[in-house]
């Protein structure tokens, strides 16, 4: 049973110290043989790591040494759900083309108990500030999506559309809360004044809330070997697709363009011939492999 551990801090680092701190945690986490990814910045940290319940609480400790007293939240899984780890310096923690930098004006946190009832009201525009595949396996009811590929096109749609909700009562939500800090840091700069934010993104409403009396439909996208989770942080049903890196699920697989390590429904007119027939050589790679260790055993 791996411990994972999901974090991050907006705080001001000299490049000096983003540079120690790398070195001291890149050991550490060899040490410990704990995986996932950190990423460091002069704003910050942010990183998912697992590993057992006693390495990961020994770098929680750790983390606190060097100086990052960051918003930490836990769960457990059956398998790992990282293949490797990689420590490394970025410009920011989240990329948001240097918008809401180091996020120190950001919207009032809602917990996740009081969530259901805040985003039930009247005179509350819900918005989705995740990508549109993270946003297709599961919502909030009635939230905007804005149909982003990437989270820096948000700052698109927010000038584009959510400044037309300027003054209206605005309620974000991601999957562990650090998007919403840097856009609603971002919103706030330019004038919006009733900007709110669920504490700890969906992760933290799906540990808090149960599923027979919380408001969330559907699985919350994650990016590791788990692809989604349930409340209570359930591994959910879904799979990566090989091909274009979205999830998938049962029907999709019995879908006649599905084709395993190569294409799914979302993929198959996007996809030229040359990539399916590179992701064909790879899955033939794959099986040829899986096949190999079998008849070592």
């Amino acid at each position: 049973m791996d411990k994972i551990l999901s974090f991050y801090e907006f705080n001001f680092f000299d490049l000096s110290e983003v540079k120690e701190n790398q070195k001291k945690l890149s050991i550490k986490c060899k040490k410990l043989d704990i995986r996932g990814t950190i990423i460091l910045a002069e704003e910050g940290i942010n990183g998912t790591i697992s590993g057992t319940v006693e390495n990961i609480d020994f770098i929680e400790v750790f983390l606190s040494k060097i100086g990052y007293k960051a918003n930490i939240k836990t769960s457990y899984s059956k398998k790992t759900p990282f293949k490797r780890l990689k420590v490394k310096i970025q410009n920011e923690i989240v990329t948001f083309n240097q918008l809401g930098k180091f996020a120190s004006n950001t919207g009032d946190f809602i917990e996740p108990e009081e969530w259901d009832d805040f985003i039930q009201s009247g005179d509350v525009k819900i918005v989705d500030v995740r990508n549109y595949y993270e946003t297709v396996i599961g919502k909030f009811p009635n939230s905007i999506d804005p149909q982003t590929e990437t989270f820096t096109e948000f700052k698109n749609f927010i000038d584009r559309e959510l400044i037309k909700l300027k003054h209206k009562k605005i309620a974000m939500y991601c999957t562990g809360g650090i998007r919403c800090e840097k856009a609603s840091s971002y919103m706030k700069n330019i004038g919006f004044k009733n900007v709110f934010q669920l504490k700890g993104g969906i992760i933290n409403y799906l540990n808090t809330k149960d599923k027979n009396n919380g408001v969330w439909e559907g699985e919350c996208f994650v990016f590791d070997e788990r692809v989604s989770l349930d409340y209570g942080s359930e591994v959910g049903n879904f799979e990566l697709c090989h091909g274009c890196r979205n999830p998938i699920d049962e029907s999709d697989k019995k879908s006649i363009y599905f084709e395993e390590g190569v294409s799914c429904p979302n993929c198959i007119n996007i996809r030229s011939d040359n990539q399916r027939n590179r992701s064909r050589e790879r899955q033939a790679q794959t099986q040829f492999v899986k096949k190999m260790k079998k008849s070592s055993r």
